[in-house]
């Protein structure tokens, strides 16, 4: 739902002058819903305005959100038969490089097995699926460990001196440094970018706390931060306009996944500091969609059931143990469904460098070599094509949540996407 607020529902909402009025909706002409139907799903259960009644279903993990989505798709086809035969695509951005391949693997399995059954024998509705997009997409912890780096050399944020050495003394193996040597590199540069809006680097940067700086000092992150995994990583405090997303550039190993309220909630334990969420304003869409009209209008659960509709949630208690997604998506494209992979090409959160690398180290020859792609005439970023039906795009000036930066040129794409033709 956060999506549909920010990002490319069919509304722009503004925001209200008098503080708890609704915001003002006006209609987005850039809504991805001018050339598709969508369903909008928070997920996972526990998540937003998704519940189960069996609190054990929030203790969760990548499997078992994909299968519990993909049981919602058929329950969901199954009472809305007149949509099965429409072509199926699904869609995400930042943690979803995660939810999406797997989740696309679930419906590929489920589709074999009612092909090899016989649609009567199976039971349940064919979803006819074509293909996948991601946006700025965790995939794989050595790529994404490494891209930052290269990132903020080629952005002009360190000099050359600086990167000549960091890749003197890491070897390119900034995710895992092995010397005291490029540790310290890695803490240089992370301590140079620490006043960066991490989601845009164009974009201005909002403090929290009436400040301009940020600590880019592992030793501030406290030792239970580290126990979950989240080390070598700028502290963060700052609150900005653009950019609702997850992860906090923290590359995402296998084993628990801490929420963002938990991890606040371990700060506040060691440090008696509470951090907001970072580069988040949330006030539209938690005061639009907890309005009781509103929730009506949407069906949601009674609040007895789901208290709030609320951006992070401390409810779930989630596991990552499916590693690297470029095995997800080797079979998938080796199958011949269509995976667009785009990046927006200020985001460093996910930088574009590591999505660009992972694709490449796919080995699929070129068939549409490096080049700009256009709306009205004006670059709005560059894509390379693969065989296997697999893009590579960037969009020019983008970051983390690529249409609430530049939605004109993301509804280009998707719907360059949907129609098959390269943009």
């Amino acid at each position: 739902m956060d999506g549909f607020v920010y990002e490319h529902g069919p509304f722009n909402f503004e925001k209200p002058t008098i503080k708890g009025a609704l915001p003002k909706l006006t209609l987005n002409q850039y809504s991805w819903s001018k050339v598709s139907n969508i369903i909008y799903l928070d997920s996972p259960a526990g998540a937003g305005f998704s519940y189960s009644k069996n609190l054990s279903d929030y203790v969760t993990g990548d499997l078992r959100t994909a299968n519990d989505t993909h049981a919602f798709l058929l329950k969901w086809f199954e009472q809305y038969p007149e949509f099965q035969q429409n072509q199926f695509f699904i869609a995400g951005e930042s943690y979803a490089g995660i939810y999406i391949p797997t989740l696309a693997d679930a419906i590929v399995r489920g589709i074999d097995a009612c092909v090899i059954a016989g649609n009567d024998a199976c039971g349940k509705p064919l979803i006819n699926f074509k293909g996948y997009m991601i946006g700025n997409g965790v995939t794989d912890k050595i790529f994404d460990g490494n891209a930052l780096i290269p990132f903020t050399h080629g952005m002009g944020l360190i000099s050359d001196e600086i990167f000549q050495e960091s890749e003197k003394v890491c070897q390119g193996n900034y995710y895992d440094p092995q010397t005291n040597d490029c540790k310290d590199q890695v803490a240089k540069v992370n301590k140079i970018i620490a006043g960066l809006n991490i989601y845009d680097i164009l974009e201005p940067c909002y403090h929290s706390n009436g400040t301009s700086s940020s600590s880019s000092n592992n030793s501030r992150l406290p030792q239970s931060f580290k126990e979950l995994g989240v080390t070598d990583r700028p502290l963060p405090v700052r609150k900005r306009m653009f950019g609702r997303a997850w992860p906090y550039r923290a590359i995402v190993n296998d084993g628990l996944v801490p929420t963002w309220p938990q991890l606040n909630k371990l700060m506040q334990k060691d440090s008696d500091i509470a951090v907001d969420v970072p580069c988040t304003d949330v006030e539209v869409a938690t005061e639009w969609l907890n309005n009781d009209e509103v929730r009506k209008a949407l069906h949601t659960a009674e609040k007895s059931v789901v208290s709030k509709w609320e951006i992070c949630t401390d409810q779930i208690t989630y596991y990552h143990p499916t590693g690297s997604m470029i095995k997800y998506h080797k079979k998938l494209t080796s199958q011949g469904y269509r995976a667009l992979i785009f990046s927006g090409d200020h985001d460093m959160c996910v930088p574009y460098t590591g999505s660009q690398a992972w694709t490449s180290s796919l080995g699929y020859k070129i068939v549409d070599e490096w080049r700009p792609w256009l709306v009205d005439g004006q670059v709005a970023g560059f894509t390379q094509g693969y065989e296997k039906n697999l893009t590579f795009l960037t969009i020019k000036g983008a970051g983390h949540t690529v249409p609430e930066y530049k939605p004109k040129e993301s509804l280009y794409f998707y719907k360059s996407f949907l129609d098959g033709k390269p943009v």
